[in-house]
């Protein structure tokens, strides 16, 4: 019994060391994905929003504005970027999607953008996984994903995938 049980103990203990390090593979590999597929990558932040109806009055749209910090990829002419995403509220009325990226009102981000090919607006690439909330740490006052990944990190792997 007692053999079968420390058995046990160290197949879980084996687990434990494996599985963190597969789930920083995938990470990384989705982080390449999106570094690689996106038009343009940028940290920002958020400085308003407006939603409004499509022209049949079946969707609502909200165009979240993003004052631009740096440029990780694409084009960096432009001080602020118009970001359209699926759902909002207009009067009394909401819509929220699932899997779509959510915006708040002075929010820090670094996003993945896609180039609308209709206008000069930008999407989202890859849904929510294409936007990252950027927060303080409040031990070390260093900016922080909400996975506590330093962004200076993140950057400089985001660089590295486009530089390949």
């Amino acid at each position: 019994m007692a053999a079968k049980s420390i058995r046990i103990f160290f197949t879980f203990l084996f687990l434990c060391g494996i599985y963190p390090a597969y789930l920083a593979q995938q990470m990384s590999s989705e982080l390449r994905d999106l570094s690689n597929g996106a038009d343009v990558i940028l940290a920002g932040k958020v400085t308003g929003q407006t939603s409004s109806w499509n022209e049949d009055k079946t969707r609502i749209y909200t165009k979240a504005v993003i004052q631009v910090d740096e440029y990780l990829k694409g084009n960096n002419t432009g001080n602020t970027v118009i970001v359209k995403y699926l759902g909002g509220e207009v009067g009394e009325i909401g819509e929220m999607y699932s899997h779509m990226p959510r915006f708040e009102d002075k929010e820090e981000l670094l996003v993945f953008l896609k180039k609308d090919d209709k206008n000069t607006e930008y999407k989202v690439y890859n849904g929510e996984n294409g936007k990252i909330s950027i927060v303080n740490d409040p031990k070390t006052g260093e900016k922080i994903t909400t996975s506590n990944v330093r962004i200076s990190s993140l950057k400089s792997q985001i660089k590295s995938y486009i530089n390949d």
